[in-house]
């Protein structure tokens, strides 16, 4: 790092203390608004609006929600991503600023990594317009992360990546105090699928099931068998894991269906492995529903390979951590069966996500991510900024 760069550094802190409130403020609004993937209108119209402001020329996607801007200029380029999309889950915090949309909420804290990446954006434009940004930034604000294979993909066929030579993002995790960032070299989160079984076949009353197809029984055995076959076939360092969400079938005790289905996620924490789970999973499906006489269709929608960080990267947020936060903000952190559609941007650049520390001071056990009542702790708002801004100008 220059001497200019430990310069600026050392007022990186000042100058997110001037955008703290307005960072917050907008994490606030965000949360009691929360739009779902593909139609964040009024999230997009809020940013553009704000870097408009600030003497920036935000960019919409062609998708018509998210947006990139770019600060400064130069050959070199470093990106920043947030996530602006909610999930379809009940908001069951206890604030003035609670989810005005009935069964959507910031459960997964996008608003808190969108509010970080405007306060940065704040803070390098008006670095930029003092002439002491030594070369360009992009932000990208992308949409639709929850819903696989993630916003990402349209994001870099808008050329979002385009002169882009690293990418940084950072993801709440409320296993972490706040004021703690979880930094890890390698794989951070696994592959993940959607998987959805339907079942069809001859109703008919539950006093004759041999008459039938009998679904239900049929269905079952398929939920319990399908995670054992595939532990049986496929390497268990692979740490592949098929886990049901939704499972649905009839309507009346006594009656056979003629319909169900079974939806969950496949987990994967090696890419190789996750690549052939498409093949595999149908047709293990089929072998366990054939001795029932049903119809078996299977749906493996492809999600998101594993997001693996880059070592060059890592080093630079450590030093971005260090250098604003103190060495003891660094923690450790280990791979996670979650899946983030940032690994589709370090397919094409090399980059690194680090582990946003959300949990109060005092609290043992946070609620987690995707429930409601996931709740972090504001203050992570301007630790992230802090972070993000520390590390465009130190790489």
């Amino acid at each position: 790092m220059t001497t200019s760069h430990s310069l600026l550094l050392a007022d990186v802190k000042a100058r997110v203390d001037e955008v703290r409130e307005e960072a917050i403020a907008v994490r606030r609004d965000l949360h009691a608004h929360p739009e779902l993937g593909w139609h964040e209108v009024r999230t997009t119209d809020l940013l553009v609006r704000r870097l408009t402001a600030a003497g920036l020329s935000p960019q919409v996607l062609p998708t018509g929600t998210g947006l990139i801007c770019d600060i400064g200029s130069g050959d070199t380029c470093i990106a920043l991503r947030a996530d602006i999309d909610a999930l379809p889950v009940p908001d069951a915090v206890d604030a003035p600023w609670r989810s005005t949309v009935e069964g959507a909420a910031h459960a997964c804290g996008h608003d808190v990594h969108t509010a970080a990446l405007l306060g940065a954006g704040l803070v390098l434009a008006k670095m930029a317009q003092e002439g002491v940004l030594r070369h360009r930034v992009r932000l990208i604000f992308q949409p639709a992360e929850e819903v696989m294979p993630g916003g990402a993909l349209g994001v870099i066929a808008a050329g979002g990546l385009d002169g882009v030579r690293r990418i940084y993002g950072l993801h709440c995790d409320p296993r972490l105090q706040v004021g703690q960032v979880g930094l890890r070299v390698g794989a951070l989160t696994a592959a993940a699928d959607r998987i959805l079984v339907r079942l069809s076949g001859k109703g008919g009353h539950t006093s004759r099931p041999h008459l039938t197809s009998d679904l239900v029984y049929a269905l079952s055995t398929v939920v319990t068998e399908l995670p054992a076959a595939l532990s049986r076939r496929v390497d268990p360092r692979a740490g592949m894991s098929l886990v049901w969400g939704r499972i649905t079938a009839g309507s009346a005790a006594n009656a056979i269906p003629s319909r169900g289905e079974a939806e969950g996620t496949l987990r994967c924490l090696d890419a190789n492995a996750w690549r052939t789970a498409a093949d595999l999973v149908p047709i293990l499906a089929d072998q366990i529903a054939a001795p029932y006489g049903v119809e078996v269709s299977t749906e493996v929608t492809h999600g998101v390979p594993p997001v693996v960080n880059d070592a060059g990267a890592i080093d630079v947020l450590r030093q971005a951590v260090e250098e604003t936060l103190g060495a003891g903000a660094v923690a450790p952190t280990d791979q996670s069966l979650g899946g983030e559609d940032f690994a589709w941007y370090l397919e094409h650049v090399p980059g690194a996500m680090a582990r946003l520390g959300v949990r109060p001071v005092g609290v043992d056990a946070a609620a987690d991510l995707h429930t409601p009542g996931f709740n972090p702790d504001e203050s992570a708002v301007a630790l992230g900024t802090t972070i993000l801004t520390a590390a465009a100008l130190l790489d």
